[in-house]
């Protein structure tokens, strides 16, 4: 097997390579450097792989960064995300675990996070149920939304969103019923939203 040429791929640090004639895979620059490849090179077929196996440790950390740069990740958003574009699971373990290492990836973090960002919009058990799908595990999501979200708060925006929804609307049972679907649709405990509704219904009639 002869490397017949090598390829840069636009203005990253990616390269094509082609092996008698023909596009065999995309290597990162590090590992060109790291193994000396050049063009005209006679490879065997075992230190090919070998190289390719690098190459995707590498390149799934590398792409794993990148990923995380903007937002915090729950490991099952990243492992989807790396699976996505193609690497192999011994590469997305290993970037999984060096990530971890340095703090890139806290399931723990990403659920304070989310919280904190929602707890104004989203009931518990809407928020708890969101998590679990992005892959926190439900204990760790139950212990942060106790820490970070009780009743009270979770009443008050209830009743914050209540007040918004009935707005300049005649409250009768009909609208009461929808109130009261539409509050359970955002993730309020039952009797969280049956207490912001007598509480909203008696400021009303208080006014």
């Amino acid at each position: 097997m002869i490397i017949t040429e090598i390829k840069k791929i636009g203005k990253g640090e990616r390269y094509s390579i082609f092996v008698d004639g023909v596009f065999n895979c995309t290597l990162q620059a590090e590992i060109l450097v790291k193994e000396k490849l050049k063009t005209g090179e006679d490879i065997s077929e075992e230190r090919l792989t070998s190289i390719k196996l690098e190459n995707g440790r590498i390149a799934a950390f590398s792409q794993a960064i990148s990923y995380l740069e903007k937002f915090l990740r729950t490991e099952k958003q990243l492992r989807e995300y790396l699976k996505e574009k193609g690497y192999l699971d011994e590469s997305i373990d290993e970037a999984i675990e060096k990530l971890k290492e340095y703090g890139y990836i806290n399931d723990e973090l990403f659920a304070e996070s989310y919280i904190r960002t929602y707890q104004n919009k989203k009931g518990k058990k809407k928020l708890k149920f969101e998590l679990m799908q992005k892959g926190v595990d439900g204990e760790v999501v139950s212990q942060k939304l106790d820490e970070l979200l009780d009743d009270d708060a979770s009443f008050d925006c209830c009743l914050t969103m209540l007040k918004k929804y009935l707005k300049n609307k005649p409250v009768d049972k009909k609208l009461r019923a929808k109130a009261f679907n539409h509050l359970a649709s955002k993730g309020f405990e039952s009797s969280i939203i049956l207490k912001a509704l007598n509480e909203a219904l008696f400021d009303e009639n208080e006014q």
